[in-house]
C-alpha cells in the first residue's frame, strides 16, 4: 500500500531563502504555462497537453536562465497539477456540478513543490535537495525499511516548513478480528451517533475562536496594504486558523482510530456534497465531515477493516423498528413511529438504518422484497 510521511523541517537561513526563490518561481512558472494554455485556445482553439508544455521545459530555460535553479522536476509536477485542475474542471462541468475555471496564483499562493525520486538524499535526520540545501528533519516516527520512497514534497505553512515522504510497498499493519459491526450516523448537534447509543460531542473548535478570528480579520482589513503590522497581523490570523485545523485533525484521528480498533465492518452515509440551509454551512464545514470519512477510510485499510458506504436517502426519515416512513423535519430530534410505537433518539434510529443496510449490502442473501421496497436501494457501489 502508498502511505505518506509528514514531518517538520527545521532549514538553514540560506536553504530557507533558496526554497522559498524556488517557490516563487514556480508559481510563475504555473501561472505562465495558465496563460499558454488559454492563449492557445483562443487563437487557434485547440489545447494544449501535459506533454505538450513539458517538452517545451528546456527551450524555456535557455530563453530563461534565472529558471535553470529549479530542479525539472518541479516544473514537471507544476505543470502536472495545472493539467489536474484542467481535468477537474472539465469532470465537474459534465457532472453538472459548479466549476471554477483554473485560477492564477497569486503572491505567496503556491506553497509546496514535489520531487520524483532523485536529486535528494536522505541521511539520518538531515535532508539534502541539490540545488535547494539541507533541512533537519524532526523524525517522530520511522519510515519503515521496507518502504520505497516515491516523491518528496516540500511545503511552506505559515513561516513553517514541512517534509512529506509518499511511500510505495508499505506493508498493512492489520488488526485482529472482533466479529462486530457498526453503524454511523454524523450530524451537527453531535459529531457523531453510532448503532450502539454512543455520541461523540461536537467539539465546535471554530465556535470557540471565532471572536479571535474576528478581532484579527477587522484590524487585518483597516491596516494599510504592504505593511510590516499587516504582514504580522496576516500571520497571525493564518495561525490561528491553523490551530483550529490542528486540534480537529487530531479529533478525529482519534475518534477513528477508536472506530477501526474496535469493529471489523463500518458503516456510514455516501455523502455526495455540502446541500443545506445557509444557516447550517458553517456548522458543517466546522465539523469536515468528508475529512473525517477520509482518514476512517485509510486507517482502516492499513487495519484490515471494511468501509460501507450506504445511500443517504431516508436513512433519518425511515423506522428502524418497522421500515416504514416517518415524516420529520430537522427540529424533530425525536423519532417516534405511530406504526409500531418505537421512541428513540432520531440519530439513533439513522445509525441504526446505516448498519441494517451496510450489513444486507454485504450478505446477499439477507435481501428480499421487503427489505429492498423498505430501504430504497437504487445504487450500491
Amino acid at each position: 500500500m502508498i502511505k505518506t510521511y509528514k514531518f517538520r523541517a527545521y532549514p538553514n537561513k540560506a536553504t530557507e531563502a533558496q526554497t522559498s526563490i524556488i517557490l516563487e518561481l514556480c508559481r510563475q512558472m504555473y501561472n505562465l504555462a495558465l496563460e499558454q494554455r488559454i492563449m492557445v485556445y483562443k487563437q487557434s482553439k485547440k489545447s494544449l497537453t501535459c506533454y505538450d508544455q513539458i517538452n517545451q521545459l528546456p527551450e524555456f530555460k535557455k530563453e530563461f536562465p534565472q529558471f535553470k535553479q529549479v530542479p525539472s522536476q518541479a516544473f514537471e509536477n507544476v505543470i502536472d497539477r495545472l493539467d489536474k485542475a484542467y481535468q477537474g474542471f472539465f469532470r465537474r462541468i459534465k457532472t453538472g456540478e459548479t466549476a471554477g475555471f483554473p485560477r492564477f496564483k497569486g503572491y505567496q499562493r503556491y506553497d509546496s513543490f514535489t520531487l520524483r525520486q532523485c536529486g535528494y538524499k536522505l541521511e539520518k535526520s538531515n535532508l539534502i535537495i541539490k540545488k535547494i540545501g539541507t533541512f533537519k528533519l524532526k523524525l517522530h516516527r520511522s519510515i519503515p525499511s521496507e518502504a520505497k520512497i516515491k516523491t518528496v514534497t516540500i511545503i511552506r505553512k505559515n513561516n513553517k516548513w514541512f517534509i512529506c515522504f509518499c511511500c510505495d510497498c508499505i506493508i498493512p499493519k492489520v488488526l485482529t478480528k472482533v466479529n462486530r459491526s457498526i453503524g454511523i450516523d454524523v450530524g451537527c448537534e453531535s459529531f457523531l451517533t453510532d448503532s450502539n447509543g454512543l455520541k461523540v460531542e461536537n467539539p465546535r473548535f471554530l465556535n470557540k475562536s471565532t471572536e479571535r478570528i474576528t478581532q484579527l480579520s477587522q484590524k487585518l482589513s483597516k491596516q494599510k496594504m504592504g505593511s510590516n503590522r499587516r504582514k504580522k497581523t496576516r500571520l497571525l490570523l493564518a495561525k490561528k486558523h491553523e490551530k483550529v485545523s490542528n486540534q480537529r485533525l487530531d479529533f478525529q484521528h482519534k475518534v477513528a482510530k477508536h472506530y477501526v480498533k474496535h469493529y471489523d465492518l463500518i458503516c456510514h452515509e455516501k455523502m455526495q456534497a455540502f446541500k443545506s440551509f445557509r444557516g447550517l454551512n458553517r456548522s458543517m464545514r466546522d465539523m469536515a465531515w468528508f475529512q473525517f470519512f477520509d482518514i476512517l477510510s485509510y486507517k482502516a485499510e492499513e487495519a484490515g477493516r471494511k468501509i460501507v458506504k450506504v445511500p443517504a436517502k431516508n436513512t433519518s426519515q425511515q423506522c428502524s423498528g418497522c421500515g416504514e416512513i416517518v415524516l420529520k423535519d430537522l427540529s424533530v430530534r425525536i423519532h417516534s413511529c405511530p406504526h409500531c410505537k418505537l421512541t428513540l433518539d432520531r440519530d439513533l434510529n439513522a445509525a441504526l438504518n446505516i448498519l441494517r443496510l451496510g450489513t444486507s449490502l454485504q450478505d446477499p442473501t439477507y435481501l428480499n422484497s421487503s427489505s429492498l421496497v423498505k430501504f430504497n436501494i437504487l445504487v450500491v457501489e
